[in-house]
Parts: structure tokens; C-alpha cells; sequence
């Protein structure tokens, strides 16, 4: 497949590559992660373009890497009027996101208790697959966290108000209807709130390394003052009620394809049209599990804050336990840009990719509004995560996203054959960093070597300005699916 340089780190593959191409496909990345990109990527995301409705381009982020339907870093916006929403330019693990919190604490005040403060932490939130939370919920409960999201939590006393000011969207999106949510959904979401989950989740004990601040002032903005400074910074989603509204709309959207004349080249990307009556259903389940998430997160976040504040003797608020930002990924939402110089409501499909709307922009916490939103990069248990704001940039060019991770470069599979849990476990404790999981494989599946280069991802983000980088961090403890 052609793929030729369109830009500083842009390539782009045309629509004359694959018949049935609406728009060019885009990718962003170095010549290093381009050729780190299987040809999978190239086939999805190509694939992508070829959707009723998508609009200027099918875009992929420097993390991309195979998915289910879109390439995980897979962006593309549809007209409301004319396009469709597809599960699988969402992913199973709906509104899989991030949370940072930062503290008033230094390494070196928490180091003496780390051991304690991570044996803690992994007993208090649950993870693994299946893993169940402590909070017992009617279905009657749960579906109001379907409509208030993280809001709710804070009502019920877990969590502080202005918790919900640093949360994309509040921590509740609109459009959530649970009427459209199966009971088998309900079924598997009601024990799981307050739990990580398994995969590349995780809840994780960092610092700002000696390095690690690139922009003071944006750093200052965003409540990091120094070298030193201890944050907690926490991966998890929808769990198995995303996963379940996810599967129960791909085969309902499979059936119903037919009916709006609608054929796709690969079934995993099966869609409705947004205006439809099942469009419209799906987009209200997948909105009632996004909300679902954001409680998840805040949940965590309370247990969190009981944690340090029992193990460390002080007040969570003495601690500076406050919420940095919480970033979506995984989500379909409708969005206003401007297309062809003319201002268009769009259905954008951020797939492992995250928003990153700049300065100005009314959707964005006051307190960041002057820098753009704050953006969570994830790295890998062993090399660190990123911190960054959105861009002015970024709204022209990729509908205000950029990517979510550093992203994967080879499969699970792959890295178990390649290193032991346990010997994992030993080497990284050697090297300073403690690691409770609920599975040595899940841990060897996640190993530094099975993922991109951070820093090479967050480079190519600010050459092509869809993110400013602001901080970087190193992990210090872990707690992992």
C-alpha cells in the first residue's frame, strides 16, 4: 500500500489505494514508528475512509497499532446528517481513560512508606479479570450512574466537588440513555464499580523525574512545582458493561446494515446510520457507559485518597490529593468544528485516542482555559507516562485529538514468550519500582519492551502541534491487572 510523506511526520495514503475510499487515510508518526506499524494499521485504517459520511480524512496517531475495526489511534468524524456511528471506532472498553491526581508529597517523604502504600492500594481496588468491587448497588442505582456519571459518586459523598471541575465533560456526558442499556449489560456492570480491570489498567505511584518539566509555567498550571513531586495517575474503564453494550450493538448493527444499504469491507466496522433509531440506541448505551466509567474512576480515586491519608496519618486535602484532569478515550461524541471553512456538528470516533482541544475552547475547565486541556499519555509499568496540553493546532487539523498511550509492538502472546512474570517482578523492584498484580503473566504481557518509545510518540505530538509536551514521569509503584 502507497503511503507517501504529506508533511513533518504526516503521511498520507490516497483514496485511489483501495476502492471504496471516501477521503485519504493520515497517519502521524516518525519514520521510526511508521515502520513500527504492522500492516494491519494500514489495511484498518484505510478501511476507515471508506465509511459513509467520514469527513476530510481517516486519521491514525503515532501510537497506532492493530484493533478491533478501527486501528487502536484510530480518529474519524462523520456528518450527523449523512454519516454513521460504528462500535468499533470505539472499542470494547468504552471510555477506557485516564485520571492524575497530584500531592503536596516528595519522593523522598514517600519512599520509606511505598511498600505499604502500594500493598495497600492493591487491596483496596481490586483488579484482574472479574475482579468485583465492594460497593453493592440496585440496578435502580446503577442506572442513575449511567445518566450522572461521576456526579453521582460525588453526591454520595465519594468524592469533592470540585472534583468534577477537572473532568472532561464534568465527569457525565449527555445523550446517556439507560432504557437502551440490556439487562445482561446491567447484569455485568453493577459489581464491577471501584475496580481496575485487567489488560494495560493500572493504578500507578510517579514522580517527576530531575528532567521532567519541559514548560514550568504550563507545569505550575497543572499544580507540578518541581522534581521530586509524587502523583498518582490511574488507567481503567467501562469494564463488562461496555464490553457487553459493545457486543450487543455490533451484531444488532450487523443485521440492520442491509436495511440502510450499507456494506462495509470489514465486519468489525459494522454501523448504523447516527440519525437512525439504532444509531440513536447505541449511542445512548454507549454514552451510559462512558458515564459508568468516569464513576468507576472516581470511586477509585476515593480509595485512593483513603489510602494515603490512612497509611501516611494526615487529611487527603493535607496531602494535596487533588484531581489534575480525567481524559476520555474510547468515545463517540458529538462535537462542532469547522469543515471547509463552515461550522459542523460531527460524530467524532476517538479509538485509544484522546481529546486535546486548545486554549479558548469553551468545553475546557476553566482553571486550564488559558493553556488548552490537559492530556494524560500512558506509558508502559517500567517507562513512565506523559503529560501535555491540547492545541489551537489540534482543532484544524485532527478535530482536537491526539494519541492515548505509547501503543503496543507486539501482541500479549508475544511478550509472555519473551520474559517471566516473576523475573519481571524481581527486575523492576531492582530497579526501584514495586509492582502488585493480580496475574505474573498479565505482568510479563505489559513489559516496557512490548511497547512503543514514549518520548518518540510525545515527540511527533509537538512537531506537529496537536500537543504541547509539558511533563514527564517515571513510575514508582504499580498496581496491575
Amino acid at each position: 500500500m502507497k503511503v507517501t510523506p504529506a508533511g513533518d511526520c504526516i503521511w498520507e495514503i490516497p483514496p485511489a489505494e483501495k476502492p471504496g475510499m471516501r477521503v485519504p487515510a493520515r497517519i502521524y508518526a516518525s519514520e521510526t514508528l511508521l515502520s513500527q506499524m504492522d500492516q494491519g494499521v494500514f489495511e484498518q485504517v484505510t478501511n476507515v475512509a471508506c465509511l459513509p459520511g467520514i469527513v476530510r480524512a481517516a486519521l491514525c496517531m503515532p501510537d497506532g497499532h492493530w484493533g478491533y475495526g478501527f486501528p487502536i489511534g484510530g480518529v474519524a468524524a462523520f456528518r450527523v446528517d449523512t454519516g454513521v456511528i460504528s462500535p468499533g471506532g470505539i472499542g470494547f472498553d468504552i471510555n477506557c481513560g485516564m485520571r492524575v491526581l497530584r500531592t503536596s508529597l516528595t519522593e523522598a517523604e514517600v519512599r520509606p512508606r511505598l511498600r505499604e502504600l502500594i500493598d495497600a492500594l492493591f487491596s483496596a481496588v481490586p483488579s484482574g479479570v472479574g475482579a468485583r468491587g465492594s460497593l453493592r448497588l440496585s440496578a435502580t442505582a446503577f442506572r442513575r450512574i449511567m445518566v450522572e456519571g461521576a456526579g453521582w459518586c460525588v453526591s454520595e459523598g465519594y468524592g469533592w466537588r470540585e472534583d468534577l471541575d477537572r473532568m472532561e465533560g464534568r465527569g457525565c456526558l449527555p445523550g446517556a440513555d439507560p432504557g437502551h442499556v440490556s439487562e445482561r449489560a446491567v447484569s455485568r456492570g453493577l459489581q464491577q464499580l471501584g475496580t481496575l480491570g485487567s489488560g494495560n489498567h493500572y493504578l500507578e505511584i510517579q514522580v517527576v523525574p530531575p528532567e521532567g518539566i519541559h514548560e514550568a509555567g504550563l507545569a505550575r498550571a497543572l499544580g507540578i512545582e518541581g522534581a521530586g513531586q509524587v502523583l498518582v495517575m490511574l488507567h481503567c474503564g467501562s469494564r463488562g458493561f461496555g464490553h457487553q453494550i459493545a457486543t450487543d450493538y455490533l451484531r444488532r448493527f450487523a443485521e440492520v446494515m442491509p436495511r440502510y444499504g450499507i456494506s462495509v469491507v470489514d465486519r468489525e466496522l459494522a454501523c448504523a446510520p447516527f440519525r437512525s433509531p439504532e444509531g440513536q440506541a447505541y449511542f445512548g448505551a454507549m454514552t451510559a457507559a462512558a458515564n459508568s466509567a468516569f464513576a468507576n474512576r472516581q470511586l477509585i480515586t476515593h480509595r485512593i485518597r483513603e489510602v494515603f491519608s490512612r497509611v501516611l496519618g494526615r487529611d487527603p486535602h493535607a496531602l494535596g490529593l487533588s484531581v489534575i484532569y480525567d481524559v476520555c478515550h474510547n468515545t463517540a461524541k458529538v462535537e462542532r468544528h469547522r469543515v471547509d471553512g463552515e461550522s459542523m456538528e460531527l460524530v467524532v470516533h476517538r479509538k485509544g485516542a484522546t481529546r486535546a482541544f486548545g486554549p479558548g475552547a469553551p468545553d475546557v475547565p476553566e482553571a486550564y482555559r488559558d493553556i488548552g486541556q490537559p492530556v494524560i499519555i500512558g506509558g508502559s509499568m517500567e517507562t513512565g507516562s506523559a503529560l501535555l496540553v491540547g492545541t489551537a493546532h489540534a482543532m484544524t487539523e485532527t478535530w482536537g485529538s491526539t494519541a492515548h498511550g505509547a501503543g503496543r509492538t507486539m501482541s500479549r502472546a508475544q511478550a509472555k514468550k519473551r520474559v517471566w512474570g516473576e523475573r519481571l517482578l524481581q527486575d523492576m523492584e531492582a530497579r526501584g519500582i514495586l509492582v502488585r498484580a493480580a496475574s505474573k503473566s498479565g505482568v510479563a504481557e505489559e513489559a516496557g519492551f512490548a511497547y512503543k518509545d514514549l518520548d518518540a510518540v510525545v515527540d511527533v505530538l509537538h512537531r506537529v502541534d496537536i500537543s504541547r509536551k509539558v511533563v514527564s514521569l517515571r513510575p514508582i509503584a504499580n498496581v496491575k491487572g
